[in-house]
């Protein structure tokens, strides 16, 4: 189903009003446009301040990360979500800085938690996800699991207020999914869309894009069907981002994307509900060589491009304030001709 763009009434009015500011035509440059795109998905003119962000963090285990394609142990997943829970991460910072909730969610981990709220692991779907070069990320049921968790996810979150949501991501080896699922979604060989990740060397890096291509040539010509790409290819919680960012869009919520993980499901749910990305800004360009092809793809330009890599949705949650000043402006300054009598 194709999923309606945001009102393109509004962002005409957003625009006119752009245009009769008392600052000289374009001056505004990217902040007039993300006023207007931001009036439109909210249907008024001037925009709602921006004051209810949520960020939700899908984590996970990857098998593939047992195979050498990461500088780090998978049991770093679990112990962030503690982390995250403790606001102690790096986009705890950033949220508190900034005012954004934070809500973290085990979709795959490969350990049991401990204590921690019911909440956290309510929509666990199973301990890490298949090593995708050989094998399925997900069985059928997996997926169908993982994506109407997301799809549940994003209408608790819009239930509570939020004007924009973001989804963030945390698992030891998430590149790799994320890269082929990239790949699959354009039609480009491993070497064009794998990159570094967490900071891998050289031989590392060929032996990632090794993987990644095999993944692909395993799955074959079912790349062709989106969900098929994520049973094949993805993971629990790149499925339930999916469905997370398909939901928010169908619910004429807009969404500030970040990185490369973040990008790969936002291309994914392009292909699944045509007209989504309408509703999708860019926080942030990743490192990532994927992020950047799928960005263009989407035809989003990034708000910032600061050489981050932390994934966690701390790129889009950093760029926050910049949606914050382009509210402002579009709100608050003068009209020409209030101040010309």
């Amino acid at each position: 189903m194709t999923v309606a763009a945001p009102d393109p009434h509004v962002r005409a009015d957003a625009e006119a009003r752009l245009l009769g500011l008392a600052t000289p035509p374009g001056a505004l440059g990217r902040l007039g446009e993300l006023a207007c795109w931001f009036a439109a998905t909210q249907g008024q003119v001037p925009p709602p301040e921006l004051t209810n962000v949520r960020l939700v963090i899908f984590a996970g285990d990857h098998g593939v990360a047992a195979h050498g394609v990461s500088a780090f142990p998978s049991e770093i997943t679990g112990a962030m979500v503690g982390t995250f829970l403790a606001g102690k991460a790096g986009v705890n910072a950033l949220a508190s800085a900034h005012q954004v909730a934070v809500r973290v969610l085990d979709l795959g981990v490969d350990s049991d938690l401990g204590e921690v709220p019911a909440d956290v692991v309510a929509h666990k779907v199973r301990r890490s996800s298949g090593a995708i070069h050989l094998e399925d990320a997900l069985t059928d049921a997996e997926l169908q699991r993982a994506y109407a968790a997301g799809r549940a996810v994003a209408a608790e979150e819009i239930a509570a207020g939020a004007q924009m949501l973001i989804s963030g991501d945390m698992g030891i080896g998430n590149t790799t999914p994320a890269s082929a699922m990239v790949a699959a979604a354009l039609g480009l060989p491993a070497v064009e869309v794998t990159g570094r990740g967490t900071g891998i060397d050289d031989a590392a890096w060929q032996h990632k894009v090794a993987v990644v291509q095999q993944a692909l040539d395993r799955v074959g010509e079912r790349t062709d069907d989106p969900m098929e790409t994520l049973k094949a290819l993805s993971s629990a919680d790149l499925a339930a981002t999916t469905g997370y960012l398909v939901a928010a869009a169908e619910a004429g919520v807009p969404v500030l994307l970040d990185g490369l993980m973040s990008v790969a499901c936002a291309l994914t749910a392009e292909r699944i509900a045509p007209g989504a990305s309408a509703w999708f800004a860019a926080g942030h360009r990743s490192t990532e060589p994927g992020q950047s092809l799928a960005l263009s793809k989407l035809g989003l330009e990034p708000l910032l491009d600061l050489g981050l890599r932390l994934g966690e949705g701390s790129g889009a949650v950093a760029a926050v304030p910049v949606l914050r000043s382009a509210i402002a402006v579009l709100r608050d300054v003068a009209l020409l001709s209030e101040i010309m009598g």
